[in-house]
Order: structure tokens, then C-alpha cells, then sequence
């Protein structure tokens, strides 16, 4: 049995019926407080999903991480930079009306959001390593241009050793 302290407890509740079937809990609640009941496998699964949720992602992007491919994983603005313009560096990364987060999503095949000083990460291992190479590159200034170069470099690299369609060196 896990309790969890929830920010965001009521949208929990409001799909505790497809959390409990999607992940095999019992989930209840006193309030703030989240308990969740199961398998210690899926008690954990359980937490990284209310973790996510916490943090803003939507559920369907939260319950990914049930998929064994799937992690959650969070970087922080202030660990990259020695700027103090915060608000300057989150807008840099969400871009114009949000497109440059959606163009950072579609090309890492990660789910991404942003909240606070912190960046949530949702995907597979290596996808992840290069939306978090991609992010800290714009933290640090880099032309977007740049960032999506190597998005799309990297892309089709992942793409090619996924298909199995690389060649040996």
C-alpha cells in the first residue's frame, strides 16, 4: 500500500474507474491523500502514473508509462543555466503559441510538458536521451533550427536501428 500526496487529487478521482482497470490497483482517496493497493509491480507503476499526472500530463499520456518501454523521466531548467530570465528560457522551449513544444514532441515521439522550472519526459529510453539533448540545447540558447536539425538527424537513426535496416560498420 502506497500513499501519494496529490496536487491534483480531483482529476485522479474523476478517472480513478480507467486508472484502476488500466493498471490493476485500488485506488482511494482521503482528501489529498492517495492510496494505492496492489502488487508491489503494480503499486509502483501506480505512482509513476500519479507522478505524471501531478506533473500535468493528461492521463492517456501518463498511462504510457504502464508500457514496460515507457518511463517518466524530469529535468530541471535551473540545473542548465546560469540565467535568471527562467520565464525567457520556458518560452524559448514552448515557442510561438506552443508550436515549438508540439515540433519537440512529433519528432522525439515523446510525450512532453512544462511546468515550473522543470521539463516531464514520457518515452522510450533512447528517445528520451535525445529530447533531453534537444531541451538542453535550447536552454542554452541554440537556434531552434539547429535543435530540429538534429531531431530529425537523430530520427532517422532511431528509425533505421529500430527496422533493423542499419548497416554494420
Amino acid at each position: 500500500m502506497k500513499k501519494i500526496l496529490s496536487k491534483k487529487a480531483a482529476k485522479i478521482i474523476r478517472n480513478k474507474k480507467t486508472l484502476e482497470k488500466a493498471l490493476g490497483v485500488r485506488i482511494t482517496s482521503k482528501g489529498k491523500e492517495i492510496t494505492i493497493e496492489g502488487s508491489p509491480e503494480d503499486e509502483y507503476l501506480g505512482q509513476e502514473v500519479i507522478d505524471a499526472i501531478n506533473f500535468g500530463f493528461p492521463i492517456s499520456s501518463s498511462l504510457a508509462i504502464k508500457n514496460e518501454e515507457k518511463i517518466l523521466e524530469f529535468l530541471n531548467i535551473k540545473d542548465h543555466t546560469k540565467r535568471q530570465d527562467l520565464e525567457r528560457i520556458r518560452a524559448r522551449i514552448i515557442g510561438r503559441g506552443g508550436r515549438g513544444l508540439r515540433t519537440l514532441t512529433n519528432l522525439t515521439e515523446c510525450f512532453i510538458e512544462i511546468e515550473g522550472n522543470r521539463v516531464g519526459i514520457i518515452g522510450n529510453p533512447e528517445s528520451i536521451k535525445i529530447a533531453t539533448e534537444a531541451v538542453i540545447s535550447l536552454i542554452k540558447g541554440s537556434k531552434h533550427g539547429n535543435v530540429y536539425k538534429f531531431l530529425e538527424k537523430n530520427k532517422s537513426h532511431l528509425l533505421a536501428e529500430d527496422l533493423g535496416l542499419k548497416r554494420p560498420e
